[in-house]
């Protein structure tokens, strides 16, 4: 029979677990990682966001887990980084991916990202075959189970179309 002492008991557990969670860092996903590159994102001379690529692995590899990690440094409504990411996967994936897949990717980066101000820290983690973990800060956001997203969405900076090939060199640590 359960008794009230041991509902009690497994109730506390269960919140020290569920904070457990809440607190866990991005780099709890990532141990020992190192910054393998960094570089500045600009649009017309205005600072958008500093960009940090975190990696146990150097050259970076698809196929391990990595963290790419945005400084916001002016302030940007979270339904301006949704539009300006669906664009972009839409223009890098071309056919490949649907507009069902896009409209819930959408839903999934709305709840992955917030409105950003300057010293707005996002960081999204790459986890091979598994998904994607957005934070704020070091806590954890959302987390999106779809592989094929994870790698559409960090495609905007490490395809080797991005839109902003000297960043992409840059988080790569390839800057000649």
């Amino acid at each position: 029979m359960n008794s009230p002492r041991s509902r009690l008991r497994h109730g506390l557990w269960l919140l020290a677990w569920l904070a457990a969670q809440a607190l866990a860092s991005w780099q709890d996903a990532l141990p020992n990682a190192q910054i393998i590159g960094a570089g500045e994102f600009r649009v017309f001379g205005f600072d958008v966001y500093n960009a940090r690529l975190w990696s146990t692995t150097r050259p970076l590899s698809v196929d391990q887990p990595f963290a790419l990690e945005l400084i916001y440094k002016r302030e940007i409504s979270r339904d301006d980084l949704v539009k300006a990411s669906v664009d972009e996967i839409r223009r890098l994936s071309g056919a490949s991916v649907s507009a069902e897949q896009l409209a819930g990717w959408r839903v999934q980066m709305q709840q992955s990202f917030v409105d950003v101000q300057d010293g707005t820290r996002i960081t999204g983690v790459y986890l091979p075959g598994q998904g994607a973990r957005f934070f704020v800060g070091q806590q954890l956001q959302h987390e999106v189970k779809d592989p094929q997203f994870a790698r559409a969405f960090f495609d905007i900076w490490l395809d080797p179309r991005t839109r902003n090939p000297e960043l992409r060199e840059q988080l790569l640590g390839t800057t000649r």
